[in-house]
């Protein structure tokens, strides 16, 4: 398994290592080895560390197929994949989209009825899909956190949705959820500042976006870092 590197420079002490993954992924570029093992690693780390958290899985898109490249355990899989047969349900969307996508109560939700049916079966009553951003910033993947305990799983929904939408984070999150939506809030501000820095180059350069991604490539390769160390020093010098 390669290491995980933390975004931003030195490592944060009070950052755990399922946040650690995310913030790294958001740094990596897409296509690079470290971002498929930091997909495969994130699942399992959701379930040892969010006590809400029954399962857990990673979603992606590959070529125009859906596709669960990772699991914390097998059984998870079969409603995974009955949102691939519909095309239809929270981790879907959430790739689509790249937005969160919460489910406080799957057992009212009917707008998805394969996973409607199919969850409360294997007694999962509450979920959230997680956008996983690599790379230029894009929605890489998904992370499907589901749960047992609607009561247990509601903190979580909520800050995860909170951070997206830039509001202030709700009190009562147990240290693993704490962790989960720290480590995506991290990661959005990565992502905002990779972008940024995209935009910068390709002023600067009078290119495309596709070019400016690959200058930032470059010069990340070259200096040894990854895209979020790069990036932020670019987006000073700027600032300054």
């Amino acid at each position: 398994m390669a290491s995980l590197p933390a975004a931003g420079g030195s490592p944060s002490p009070a950052r755990g290592p399922l946040a650690a993954a995310m913030v790294a992924l958001a740094g990596t570029p897409e296509h690079s080895p470290l971002a498929e093992a930091l997909l495969l690693r994130i699942p399992q780390l959701t379930v040892a560390r969010v006590a809400a958290a029954t399962h857990a899985s990673v979603t992606a898109l590959r070529g125009r197929a859906y596709t669960t490249v990772a699991v914390s355990d097998d059984l998870i899989k079969e409603i995974d994949e009955v949102q691939y047969a519909e095309n239809a349900g929270p981790c879907v969307d959430s790739v689509n989209a790249g937005m969160p996508v919460g489910v406080p109560d799957i057992a009212a939700t009917v707008q998805w009825p394969g996973f409607h049916e199919a969850a409360p079966r294997m007694g999962l009553h509450a979920s959230v899909s997680v956008p996983l951003y690599a790379g230029r910033g894009d929605a890489v993947a998904a992370l499907n956190v589901y749960g047992h305990d609607r009561a247990a799983m509601a903190p979580l929904i909520a800050g995860i949705c909170e951070v997206h939408d830039q509001s202030a984070h709700p009190a009562a999150l147990d240290a693993g959820a704490r962790e989960l939506v720290s480590g995506y809030a991290e990661a959005l501000n990565i992502r905002a500042t990779i972008r940024l820095a995209i935009e910068l180059i390709r002023l600067e350069f009078r290119c495309g976006a596709d070019d400016a991604y690959l200058t930032l490539c470059l010069r990340a390769s070259e200096a040894g870092t990854g895209l979020a160390e790069v990036a932020a020093r670019l987006v000073s010098q700027v600032i300054i």
